[in-house]
């Protein structure tokens, strides 16, 4: 092997790896607890394993049970007049993603851990995950359907988590402005609020 061809190897085998879509399995439908069950389980909780990852099994099932597809033109959760209006962005160690539900795949939108710009509790920045709820309002019914549409997603987040002895916590303090800049959203698209996700201590 010529010196050169070391060199350029050796270099590639040095670069980091960077963040890049994550395809998701098909959601275990069968899974979790009985409803009465989970319900009863429900609670909002702030204090989280640190940096401790969801199995792509788990992170999954969450993205499909928040807002996924459960028919072909209907979703988990229910939209006023069908509009269908809120887009599900999650922020990971590894980067910021688009929940593109149709082909149940996180598509990357920046790379590197940006988890502390979701929110201002310290909690924020070392949760497994945060879910960022964005609304079309050129979609939307009414400003008021489209704050009721994100709240049946996120308590479809509660139930999950609740099922699946993770823990979760809907939050409103957030900068807005930033979180917009950050997904680079067009002045029709609004973030309303955001959650955080991961295993209770």
């Amino acid at each position: 092997m010529s010196k050169y061809l070391f060199v350029a190897l050796s270099f590639i085998f040095l670069l980091p790896v960077s963040a890049q879509d994550i395809k998701l399995n098909a959601p275990n439908k069968n899974g979790g607890k009985p409803l009465m069950e989970a319900l009863s389980k429900r609670k909002s909780i702030r204090d989280f394993k640190k940096e401790k990852d969801l199995p792509i099994s788990v992170l999954s099932d969450l993205m499909w049970a928040a807002n996924g597809f459960n028919r072909e033109d209907k979703r988990t959760s229910p939209t006023a007049n069908n509009r269908q209006e809120i887009d599900v962005y999650v922020t990971l160690k590894e980067g910021v993603y688009f929940y593109d539900a149709k082909n149940q795949l996180l598509k990357l939108i920046k790379s590197g851990d940006h988890r502390k710009s979701a929110g201002t509790q310290d909690f924020v920045a070392t949760a497994s995950l945060n879910l960022i709820y964005v609304a079309d309002m050129n979609k939307a019914s009414s400003r008021e359907y489209a704050y009721t549409d994100c709240g049946f997603i996120a308590q479809n987040v509660y139930l999950f988590a609740a099922s699946e002895g993770l823990g979760a916590v809907v939050r409103g303090s957030f900068n807005k402005d930033s979180l917009a800049e950050l997904l680079n959203l067009p002045s029709h698209q609004e973030v309303l609020l955001t959650q955080s996700v991961g295993y209770p201590n």
